[in-house]
């Protein structure tokens, strides 16, 4: 059985794989796509006015740009992070890298029927003073 740790690190691994150039990307935006709750929020903030996001207005424009040649030989990984849980709520914060950059991002999931779901995310790239 899978330990609610090992589920949303599995969760944190799609996240951020979904974010990459290679081949397959239709099939991890699908997954991507699975991971919210239909109603989450996605909030991009880095140094500015926060820009905010629902499921598909986050994803189809990355999905664009993974495809059409805007971004090459681009990917995402999370770095150092830690996972807080309590009873159906959790908190996955971590240091993340991507080709040209580096930065953090905030993950909480709730439990749902159907395990464990992203309510809301929020990003910040590193910058200066950061």
């Amino acid at each position: 059985m899978t330990t609610d740790h090992e589920e949303i690190a599995e969760i944190v691994r799609v996240f951020f794989a979904a974010f990459s150039t290679e081949d397959g990307v239709t099939e991890r935006m699908t997954a991507l796509r699975y991971l919210f709750l239909p109603a989450a929020i996605i909030i991009r903030t880095c140094g500015g006015e926060p820009t905010i996001y629902g499921v598909e207005s986050f994803i189809a424009p990355r999905e664009r740009m993974l495809t059409d040649g805007t971004l090459t030989d681009f990917r995402e990984w999370a770095e150092d992070g830690h996972t807080d849980l309590y009873g159906d709520i959790a908190h996955h914060f971590c240091a993340y890298g991507k080709t040209g950059g580096r930065g953090m991002k905030s993950l909480q999931l709730v439990r749902t029927g159907a395990g464990w779901r992203i309510s809301a995310a929020a990003w910040d790239d590193e910058r200066e003073p950061l």
